[in-house]
């Protein structure tokens, strides 16, 4: 998938400013063209999520097709679900990144 400048439900993003700098989150909600909501799972719960500028984040190219299927269809996620796709998302940066290094 294309990197792009517009914030989408499910995607993975990595905190650039704050508290959490340098943390992986997923996008749970978009508020309007400059902050979204984004949760972790872990410390962030979906039921408390953090609104964030989108200056301060790195959008990622990857989606989690699990995340935002099951906010579209229930208008919510499960904690785990989000920590299953920050796991999945940051192996498989890892690993291309990996890859390109050799």
């Amino acid at each position: 998938m294309e990197p792009t400048n517009e914030p989408h439900i499910g995607q993975i993003v990595r905190v650039n400013r704050g508290r959490d700098s340098g943390k992986y989150a997923v996008i749970i909600g978009v508020v309007d063209q400059r902050y979204v909501w984004i949760a972790d799972g872990g410390k962030r719960k979906f039921d408390e999520p953090k609104k964030k500028n989108l200056i301060h984040l790195e959008l990622l190219p990857a989606i989690s097709s699990e995340v935002a299927d099951s906010l579209r269809e229930t208008g919510r996620v499960t904690n785990g679900k989000l920590r299953f796709a920050l796991t999945q998302a940051v192996n498989h940066l890892s690993h291309d990144a990996q890859e390109k290094g050799e």
